[in-house]
C-alpha cells in the first residue's frame, strides 16, 4: 500500500519539531512550512544516491534559508545518508553533531555548502550551475547532466546579492538552476510587508526567469512546476504558498513560528492537530521505508551513468576521474616556473595588474578546467587576454563576465568550487573586495580552493583618490582564519604566489597586486622561495644586523633602496620580503627565528599597523598609513604620507640606535 506524500511530509516536520523541542532552540518555521515542498523535490525529482553522496552527475541541492537546517538534516537523515543516523538529529545543535545550527559543508553527508549568511545559497546553487554548464561542454551531456536547486526564503530575497545573481543568472540563460521560494510572507520581525512591498515574481520574469507560482503545501502542484521547470531553457523560479510553521496550532503562520521556543505542550498539540500519535524521533516503519525508497530511486540513472562512465575512451576517463578527485594536471606549474625564470633573467619591471593577467592566462592554458572572470574589469585588470566568454550560446567559454556585481562573482565562485571538477578564479580591484567579504569568510569555513585576485592593492594608484585606496584591507583579510593573502614584491613572486595559490586546495586564496609598476627586487628564481611565506631577500653587509626591515609589495623595493643608504653610511640592515603572513607562520620556530633576527625591526607596508606588531613588536618602528589616502600623483602621494626610503632609512637609524 502506497504511503499518503503528505505523511511523508509530517515525517519532516516532526523529526525538526522533536529535534527543536529537546535543545530548546532552532528555527522550526522553515521545515514545517516547507516540508511539503521539499518532499515533491526529493520524493520525485532530485537525482542523487545516498549510497554514494558524492557521485558526480547527482544534482545539487542547498538549502539557502540556512535557519532552516533541519528540513535539510531530517531529508537526508530519511533518505537514507549514513552520516545523518537517528542519532545526529536527536543531537542538533550540540557540540560536535553533524546537524549544526546552520548546514555546514559537508558532501559526503549531503550537505553541499554552508549556508548562514542569507543569499550566499542562492549564489553558491548559481555557481553550481555555471560549473554544471561549463563542465557538460567538456565532457559531454553523457557524463555531466544534472541540475542545481535551492529552497530559499524572504530573507535570501531581500539581500541584495540575491538580485545580483537573479539578474546574471536570467542573463546566462542557467535553465538548470531552479529555486523554490517559501513564500510565507513572514520575516523573524513580523508580516512582510513591514519593510516590502513589491512583486517578487513579476522581478524574476523581468530578468528572464520562469516563473511558477503554486500552493507550497500541494505536493502534486510543485510536482507540476517542477516538471514544468525541466522543460523551460531559462532559469526557474517556484513561488510556494506557504504557512510558516505549518501544524503547530495557534502558532503557525505567526513570528512566533520562525524561530520560537517549543515546547512539549506545543509538539504534543501538533500530533493531535496532525494525527501523529508516535513518540518523539519515531518514525513509522511504513513512512520510513517511504523515504528510504525515495532515496534509491536515481539508481537505475546512477547505474546507467556508471555504465557510460565505464565505456568512456581511456584519456577522457583519466580526465574524469581527475576533475572528480581534484587533482590539477601533471605540469601544471611549468609555465608559471619558467615566467618566474624570464623575469629574474630580464629584471622584469611591470604594472603588477598586467603581471597577474599574464600569470592566469599561463595557468589556465595549462589547467584547461581554470575558469577566470571579473566584474566589468577585463580591460583594467588584464584577466582574459586569450580566453573567450562563457555565454548562454558558448558554454565551453572560460571567462564569466559578472558584469558589475562583485558580491554575486564571489559567492557565485564559492557555489563552482563547491560543485567539484572546476578551478575558479575572480579578480577585481582591492578595494571592492569588502563587497565579496562574506564569501572570503564562507570558502574559508568550507576549505575551498577559489583564487581571489585584487589589483589597485594601495595608495599607489594615485589620482583617484581614497575611495579607492584600500589602506585597511589588507589587515582585514589577513584577520580571515584558513585564508591565504598573497602580496608579491615583484614578477618573480608573483609567479610563485600564484603557483602556491593554485596548490593550495584547502582552502581560499587572496592574491593582491599593484596598479603601479612593480620594480625586479629578485633577479634568481631556482626555488620558490615565497613557498615558507617570508624569507630574507638580503642580508646585512659589514657586520651584524643593526635593524631588520619588513616588508610586503611594491614597498619592498622601497626596503631595499633604504638598505642601500644606510650602508653607504656603514649600517648593516637586512630586508625581509613577506609574500604571505599565514604561511610564515606555519613555518618552524627557529626558522622564523633566524628570518626576524634579534635586531630592531621596521615594517613596511603602504597600509595601516594593524597586525604587524606580531612581527615588529610593540616597539618596532612602522612606515605605512595611520588614515585614508588623498587624491594626487603617485609619487606625490608616496612623499606626503612618508613612505619613502628616506623615512625608512631614518626609522631604522633610531631603531638601531636604541631608547634615547
Amino acid at each position: 500500500m502506497s504511503v499518503d506524500p503528505r505523511r511523508l511530509a509530517h515525517a519532516i516536520r516532526f523529526l525538526a519539531m522533536d529535534a527543536c523541542e529537546r535543545v530548546g532552540e532552532g528555527h522550526p518555521g522553515t521545515p514545517l512550512g516547507a516540508a511539503e515542498t521539499a518532499t515533491a523535490l526529493f520524493t520525485r525529482h532530485l537525482k542523487f544516491n545516498p549510497a554514494d553522496p558524492l557521485w558526480f552527475d547527482r544534482d545539487r541541492f542547498v538549502l539557502s534559508a540556512g535557519h532552516g537546517s533541519m528540513l535539510l538534516y531530517a531529508l537526508l537523515h530519511l533518505t537514507g545518508y549514513a552520516g545523518m543516523p537517528i542519532e545526529a538529529i536527536r543531537s542538533f545543535r550540540e557540540l560536535g553533531s553533524p546537524c549544526e545550527g546552520h548546514p555546514e559543508y559537508c558532501p559526503a553527508h549531503g550537505i553541499e555548502a554552508t549556508t548562514g549568511p542569507l543569499g550566499q545559497g542562492v549564489a553558491n546553487a548559481a555557481g553550481m550551475a555555471v560549473a554544471e554548464a561549463f563542465l557538460a561542454a567538456q565532457l559531454g551531456p553523457g557524463i555531466v547532466d544534472h541540475r542545481s536547486y535551492a529552497i530559499l526564503g524572504d530573507g535570501c530575497l531581500q539581500e541584495g546579492v540575491a538580485q545580483e545573481v537573479t539578474s546574471l543568472a536570467g542573463h546566462l540563460r542557467l535553465g538548470k538552476l531552479c529555486w523554490l521560494w517559501d513564500d510565507n510572507r513572514m520575516t523573524d520581525d513580523g508580516a512582510i510587508g513591514i519593510a516590502q512591498s513589491e512583486d517578487l515574481p513579476a522581478r524574476f520574469r523581468a530578468a528572464h526567469w520562469q516563473v511558477l507560482e503554486v500552493d507550497g503545501h500541494d505536493i502534486d502542484a510543485v510536482d507540476a512546476a517542477l516538471r514544468l521547470a525541466r522543460r523551460d531553457p531559462r532559469p526557474s523560479f517556484i513561488a510556494c504558498r506557504t504557512i510558516i510553521g505549518r501544524g503547530l496550532p495557534d502558532i503557525e503562520g505567526t513570528r512566533a513560528a520562525h524561530s520560537g521556543k517549543l515546547t512539549r505542550a506545543l509538539t504534543d498539540a501538533a500530533r493531535r492537530a496532525l494525527d501523529w500519535p508516535h513518540p518523539a524521533f519515531e518514525i513509522p516503519a511504513e513512512i520510513a521505508a517511504a523515504w528510504r525508497e525515495a532515496g534509491r530511486r536515481s539508481l537505475p540513472q546512477y547505474e546507467a551513468w556508471q555504465g557510460r562512465v565505464a565505456a568512456l575512451p581511456k584519456e577522457k576517463r583519466r580526465l574524469l576521474d581527475r576533475l572528480r578527485e581534484g587533482r590539477l594536471p601533471e605540469g601544471w606549474q611549468d609555465g608559471l616556473r619558467a615566467y618566474a625564470g624570464r623575469a629574474a633573467a630580464e629584471g622584469l619591471t611591470q604594472h603588477g595588474w598586467k603581471t597577474c593577467g599574464e600569470l592566469v592566462d599561463l595557468a589556465a592554458a595549462a589547467i584547461p578546467e581554470m575558469l577566470a572572470g571579473a566584474p566589468d574589469l577585463e580591460a583594467a585588470t588584464q584577466h582574459k587576454r586569450r580566453l573567450h566568454a562563457f555565454t548562454a550560446e558558448d558554454r565551453a567559454g572560460r571567462y564569466l563576465h559578472y558584469g558589475v556585481r562583485e558580491h554575486a562573482m564571489g559567492s557565485m565562485l564559492n557555489g563552482i568550487a563547491a560543485h567539484g571538477g572546476v578551478v575558479p578564479s575572480g579578480v577585481t580591484y582591492l578595494v571592492f573586495s569588502d563587497y565579496e567579504r562574506p564569501a572570503f569568510r564562507m570558502a574559508a569555513m568550507m576549505g575551498l580552493p577559489v583564487l581571489f585576485a585584487f589589483t589597485h592593492d594601495s595608495i599607489g594608484i594615485g589620482r583617484n583618490g581614497p575611495t579607492h585606496q584600500p589602506v585597511e584591507y589588507l589587515a582585514s583579510l589577513r584577520a580571515i582564519p584558513n585564508l591565504l593573502v598573497f602580496r608579491p614584491a615583484d614578477a618573480v613572486e608573483a609567479a610563485e604566489c600564484w603557483e602556491l595559490a593554485i596548490g593550495h586546495r584547502s582552502g581560499p586564496s587572496c592574491l593582491i597586486f599593484a596598479r603601479q609598476p612593480q620594480e625586479a627586487v629578485r633577479r634568481e628564481a631556482g626555488g620558490n622561495r615565497s613557498a615558507r611565506g617570508a624569507y630574507v631577500l638580503a642580508e646585512a653587509e659589514g657586520g651584524p644586523r643593526a635593524a631588520t626591515l619588513l616588508a610586503t609589495g611594491t614597498e619592498v623595493a622601497l626596503a631595499l633602496r633604504a638598505r642601500a643608504l644606510l650602508a653607504a653610511e656603514g649600517l648593516p640592515v637586512a630586508v625581509v620580503s613577506m609574500p604571505c603572513w599565514e604561511l610564515f607562520e606555519q613555518q618552524p620556530r627557529d626558522y622564523r627565528a633566524a628570518v626576524l633576527g634579534d635586531a630592531p625591526r621596521i615594517g613596511v607596508e603602504a597600509a595601516v599597523r594593524l597586525g604587524w606588531d606580531r612581527w615588529i613588536g610593540p616597539e618596532g618602528a612602522f612606515i605605512g598609513m595611520s588614515g585614508f589616502g588623498a587624491s594626487g600623483a603617485e609619487d606625490d602621494l608616496w612623499r606626503h604620507f612618508g613612505i619613502t626610503a628616506e623615512a625608512v632609512a631614518a626609522a631604522a637609524r633610531d631603531q638601531a640606535a636604541g631608547p634615547a
